[in-house]
């Protein structure tokens, strides 16, 4: 059955008051209602620690390479890849009103030249790929691309994050092609407000790739909620009411500041406050064990098949453990999410580069990553580039 409308499943929690006062730029919250605290302070966390040894961490045994260590001891095995700087939405904290300047085609990464790149990552140690946008499944050519970059040596994991427009019809090639896992955006179960979120309509068929992709069996389906204060917020436990029946990962994503999308602090939910109000409706949430490297907060529902994630990039970073690296769509190399710092790699490859020389440019890159990003209100002034840009 396909599903093409969802109901709202539970009225909106009662918001706590909470005071909110900054220190080094990170939240330090005090709940003045009671035992939404104590239940936080149980399941703060700090920066995960890496393996002390870094061979450990290479399960896929190529040979490890230099390249991906920078110069805190940070293991980079995850590189994600944008194919497009386009897209079918026009997501409000992801691209400006206005729109985006799109770089030129010939300026960017043809197909032979992304799996060229990516097989040097991955013959270096990578062995998680990650596609994304702009959105990555208007190309008419993702089929193919996902098939050759499965088939590196090497690589144990292929992704995508997407926002589902067309995903429903393309899955079951997209899987053959050597899909392994899958992120859905959505921010909100309502009509309307996708239509006002997204400046386009679309709703339905969001969903309907999220209900294909589990009949297609990828376990768990994540759906990605980039969660902002008047806007979406009050729809938390509906999102985990997703969880009940389904191997669908919710993912709340703190609201953080990129070029044109008007971040502003009032529109941040913190950490601590997506967390309260998931556990008064469901007190039973319960925290699983994560991965040194992994950027969410992972949880348990009793009686839940799904699990409910959040991604707490300004109130409590994971730089610490971030093992990513980026490619754009244009082909310049990005090391941190929110660094401004790019180099490029498309420009000496098309020079004649040869490996040798792509790897140093790619290892100096990663010798220059800052042990961590700046605060959330140094973000905010700091130059970067859109997320359309970017790469979801």
């Amino acid at each position: 059955m396909i599903i093409t409308t969802m109901k709202r499943y539970l009225p909106a929690t009662r918001l706590v008051n909470w005071h909110l006062g900054f220190s080094s730029f990170t939240f330090s919250l005090v709940n003045h209602g009671g035992g939404g605290s104590g239940f936080f302070n149980a399941y703060a966390t700090s920066c995960a620690k890496l393996q002390d040894d870094p061979a450990n961490a290479n399960a896929n045994n190529n040979p490890y390479s230099d390249m991906l260590v920078d110069s805190f001891g940070r293991m980079h095995t995850y590189l994600r890849i944008s194919l497009t700087e386009r897209c079918n939405l026009r997501c409000q904290y992801c691209m400006p009103s206005e729109g985006v300047d799109l770089t030129p085609s010939p300026q960017l990464l043809a197909p032979n030249e992304i799996v060229r790149l990516a097989s040097l990552f991955v013959a270096s140690g990578v062995n998680k790929i990650r596609l994304t946008g702009g959105e990555p499944t208007i190309r008419k050519d993702i089929e193919e691309i996902c098939s050759q970059l499965s088939n590196l040596k090497g690589l144990e994991k292929l992704a995508m994050t997407t926002n589902g427009i067309v995903l429903a019809k393309k899955l079951p090639k997209l899987k053959e092609s050597g899909l392994t896992s899958i992120n859905i955006s959505l921010d909100t179960l309502v009509p309307a407000k996708f239509e006002f979120l997204t400046r386009r309509k679309g709703f339905e068929r969001v969903m309907e790739s999220i209900h294909a992709a589990v009949e297609c069996g990828y376990n768990p389906v994540k759906v990605n909620c980039v969660v902002m204060r008047g806007l979406n917020d009050e729809e938390m436990c509906d999102f985990v009411e997703l969880t009940r029946d389904r191997p669908i990962n919710v993912r709340f994503i703190e609201f953080m500041p990129f070029d044109g999308n008007v971040w502003n602090v009032k529109k941040l939910v913190p950490y601590a406050e997506m967390l309260d109000r998931v556990v008064k409706q469901f007190p039973s949430l319960e925290r699983i064990q994560d991965h040194p490297t992994e950027t969410a907060k992972n949880f348990k529902i009793d009686g839940h098949v799904g699990t409910v994630s959040f991604i707490t990039s300004m109130t409590e970073h994971f730089c610490a453990g971030c093992n990513r690296l980026r490619l754009l769509a244009d082909g310049n190399f990005k090391v941190c999410l929110f660094g401004p710092s790019e180099v490029s790699l498309r420009d000496p490859l098309r020079n004649g580069a040869d490996e040798n020389e792509l790897r140093e440019i790619i290892g100096a890159a990663v010798k220059r990553k800052k042990a961590s990003h700046a605060g959330m209100f140094d973000l905010a002034k700091t130059a970067n580039r859109p997320m359309i840009h970017i790469g979801g």
